[in-house]
């Protein structure tokens, strides 16, 4: 089963309305980027060059500044994609110059990381993209195919082996570990190691797998650095680095200045169940983990973080704690509004914290569980 993209339509219609502006489309490798590029060239009809920037020969042109070079590339496509921008160098001026010689030239661009591209992008097309990222599969998107009965009865495997496309439609729980080891240990870290000086793959693992087993708790940087016998600068570059990958995503603490809210350590999360569960080696089904809350909290979390992106929704997220024990697990914040939300695998009623009543009392309070996520995140 193919399942339709969310972001398919949203593209079209930027591509369509706006023929000045590139888009930018950024994802994990083996999210489908690339599929969802050629279905978007499919359904626009439009006469379309499509470049795989890993091969040597358009890295040459597309990096060489070059406009007769270009002319002579291009032609008369309607429509330029560009898979795995990345490897171009200094990739941005090559697409400001691409998009100021070709008036009407359509340009779709997909990057699997952002730790070398976002940056030249961003400066050399300011006010030239549109910027949109695509993530495993969302809950969202099967609302499509599928009846709330039915995504519901997915959940638990999805809690445990994700929704990377290709792991989502295989039926074979030995295959789905296969395919998730495969990514983990082919494709989800090649830019951090190619397009920076890090070696050190096993200190980026081991970090993960600390990172894997905190999820819900706050991270102190200082004992990932003891643990891994690296410098606290090293500790950070990596997880900047993992962030900038879509590896992983960070909540920081909410936070009026008050000397008893807690706001100086962060909390991580996996945009992806399955890629957590590889990395602690630990595909057993729910009845059989201790670790059934941390799933459901990441599970829950990154769904929201993927409803939140694809809706065009911007608003700042947050956990919350004090330092006396009262905790709201997340926490969003929209046009001066506080929304609180306890995030549960049980079903069954919680009363917010004393503390975030006291000090925030026009704030709203919400339990996310089995019964009802569905409306948090779909």
């Amino acid at each position: 089963m193919k399942i339709e993209r969310t972001l398919k339509n949203s593209i079209i219609q930027r591509l369509r309305d706006k023929k000045n502006k590139i888009i930018v489309l950024y994802g994990a490798r083996q999210t489908g980027k690339t599929t969802l590029a050629n279905d978007v060239a499919k359904e626009l009809s439009l006469k379309t060059l499509y470049i795989n920037a890993d091969k040597q020969k358009y890295i040459d042109i597309l990096s060489s500044k070059d406009e007769t070079r270009f002319k002579g590339l291009i032609g008369d496509y309607q429509l330029l994609v560009i898979d795995e921008a990345q490897r171009i160098p200094d990739v941005g001026l090559n697409l400001k110059i691409l998009h100021e010689s070709f008036e009407g030239l359509r340009i779709l661009v997909t990057g699997s990381s952002s730790i070398d591209i976002a940056s030249k992008v961003s400066e050399a097309l300011t006010g030239r993209k549109f910027v949109f990222s695509l993530f495993p599969i969302a809950l969202t998107e099967l609302r499509n195919h599928f009846t709330l009965f039915e995504i519901d009865e997915k959940i638990d495997d999805i809690l445990v082996y994700g929704s990377y496309p290709e792991v989502f439609t295989e039926d074979s729980y030995q295959e789905k570990a296969v395919l998730l080891e495969e990514i983990g240990n082919s494709y989800l870290y090649k830019d951090i190691f190619e397009l920076t000086g890090i070696r050190n793959k096993n200190k980026l693992i081991d970090l993960l797998r600390l990172l894997a087993f905190q999820i819900g708790s706050e991270v102190s940087v200082h004992e990932l650095s003891k643990k891994l016998l690296i410098s606290r600068d090293a500790v950070n570059q990596y997880i900047d680095l993992l962030e900038q990958a879509f590896v992983i995503f960070r909540l920081t603490g909410f936070s009026r200045n008050l000397r008893k809210e807690i706001s100086k350590m962060d909390k991580f999360y996996f945009y992806d169940n399955g890629i957590r569960n590889m990395l602690i080696n630990n595909f057993n089904a729910l009845p059989y983990r201790n670790d059934v809350g941390q799933l459901w909290e990441n599970f829950v979390i990154a769904e929201r973080m993927k409803y939140l992106s694809y809706m065009q929704k911007m608003v700042n997220k947050y956990f919350w704690r004090v330092y006396t024990g009262g905790e709201v697990d997340y926490l969003e914040e929209d046009g001066g509004e506080l929304r609180g939300y306890e995030i549960k695998h049980q079903t069954g009623k919680a009363r917010p914290p004393k503390t975030w009543l006291e000090t925030y009392p026009n704030s709203k309070f919400q339990v996310v569980n089995r019964n009802n996520y569905q409306e948090f995140v779909i």
